[in-house]
């Protein structure tokens, strides 16, 4: 399997300017890659505090030049690269640019995933994108083709950038990449052997236009996939693959309770579960070695993770789920009277069209946070509800109401940003205040 596409634009010319927008995992590790091709890699961040003097001194070292405040125009003269920060949009970038962007002199624009790919060789690919639940399936392949005897790389957005395996020198025998929309929508000529789309649903609308540039970001996963290449989507999502006339081989993916040992919970995990087996199986592992693997699996923190069960209630943590079609997944996975912990800084969504699946399953919500207004203005009057700055007093109100046989449910609907750092910090919380109830 090659993966060298021709006629690309932009290869590493050594003396040549490159520029990388973000100093977070992906751009210093694009940054290290372009200094290693012999790139003059120059590092934008805004955020002068992200770059303490020990990695200041690392950076110089390597001949990569810093530039920190606010970005201008200015600082992307003489690049023919740029390779932005996944959460910066395009259109943000562009304006940055300015003149810079135009012209038949302007600078190639790519996500770091794009530039390390540029430097594969021989490897499969296999590649995952999705509203919701990338990180279990790319970690659920990944576990399948090591129990088949493959040597495997797992990263992208899952936490280590592609640069860095490249930077690392070990080869795998397949990359197994979980890839956003922000790094799809900066793809060119990235191309998957084996590629799926889990899902659409509403979310990152603060960073896209709409929906529609939304799928169009994800089904570049699949736009330099060849008849010999597989594409594998769920059903809700025929018509539009139709419209986008995959030239691929197609299927579409169903739970069919192939694997009955699994400590993973829900319907949507066994999809996950199977999505991942009709990758795996594509690089030559059994189904034999994929059951090896999914009955050994455990969950992944903070994904409908089963924290402990006291007093016969079971205490669960969700807190990846950051989007209103995370919350109605989790809810159905539910097969106990939920007391629901939601609430942080929305980011979109319809919760009226939960109403019936609330009604269902939910027997009180606690609200915690920022967003109160919207649960409330969409659930009040569905179920009792009741909102607490903070987490730690919405889990004590829940403990007290919870009987034998319930399940106190994380699973907020929103982003962690108004009281933490990201999700993990938010589901780290939970666990911590969980361990400290009698």
């Amino acid at each position: 399997m090659s993966n060298q596409a021709a006629h690309l634009k932009w290869r590493p010319v050594p003396g040549s300017t490159a520029v990388v927008v973000g100093a977070g995992k992906s751009g210093l590790a694009a940054a290290r890659l372009l200094a290693a091709d012999g790139v003059h890699a120059r590092l934008l961040e805004s955020n002068p505090d992200r770059i303490d003097a020990a990695l200041a001194a690392d950076l110089k070292n390597a001949g990569i030049e810093v530039m920190t405040g606010s970005h201008s125009r200015e600082q992307f003269s003489g690049a023919t690269l740029v390779i932005p920060s996944p959460g910066m949009p395009l259109l943000k970038l562009l304006e940055i640019m300015g003149e810079a962007a135009k012209g038949p002199d302007a600078p190639e624009i790519m996500a770091e995933t794009e530039f390390a790919y540029r430097h594969l060789g021989s490897e499969g690919i296999a590649a995952v994108t999705g509203t919701s639940g990338k990180t279990t399936t790319v970690s659920l392949i990944a576990a399948m083709l090591r129990e088949g005897g493959k040597k495997v790389f797992l990263g992208g957005n899952i936490g280590t950038p592609l640069s860095e395996y490249i930077l690392g020198g070990e080869k795998a025998d397949v990359v197994v990449l979980e890839l956003s929309s922000f790094q799809l929508q900066a793809c060119t000529h990235f191309h998957a052997h084996v590629a799926a789309i889990l899902n659409i649903t509403p979310n990152h609308l603060d960073y896209h236009k709409d929906m529609a540039e939304y799928t169009e970001a994800k089904f570049r996963i699949f736009r330099n996939q060849t008849p010999e290449d597989l594409a594998i989507l769920s059903p809700a999502l025929r018509e539009e693959a139709e419209r986008h006339h995959l030239r691929s081989r197609v299927m579409y993916f169903e739970a069919c309770g192939r694997f009955r040992k699994m400590q993973l919970i829900g319907r949507h995990n066994e999809e996950n579960a199977e999505v991942a087996w009709q990758m795996a199986r594509e690089f030559g592992v059994d189904l034999e070695a994929a059951e090896r693997a999914v009955e050994s699996f455990k969950p992944i923190p903070h994904r409908l993770e089963r924290v402990c069960e006291k007093h016969g209630v079971l205490y669960v943590n969700d807190s990846k789920a950051t989007t209103v079609s995370s919350l109605e997944t989790a809810l159905k996975a539910m097969n106990r009277p939920v007391l629901l912990l939601c609430g942080g800084k929305w980011k979109g969504g319809d919760l009226k069209a939960l109403i019936p699946l609330v009604r269902e399953k939910v027997r009180c919500v606690a609200g915690f946070g920022a967003s109160r207004e919207i649960f409330e203005s969409a659930w009040k009057g569905v179920v009792p509800m009741e909102w607490y700055p903070t987490l730690k007093p919405a889990v004590e109100s829940l403990y007290h109401k919870a009987v034998s046989g319930d399940v106190i449910l994380l699973s907020p609907a929103t982003a962690s940003f108004d009281l933490y750092k990201g999700m993990a910090f938010r589901g780290q919380d939970f666990k911590n205040i969980v361990g400290g109830l009698a």
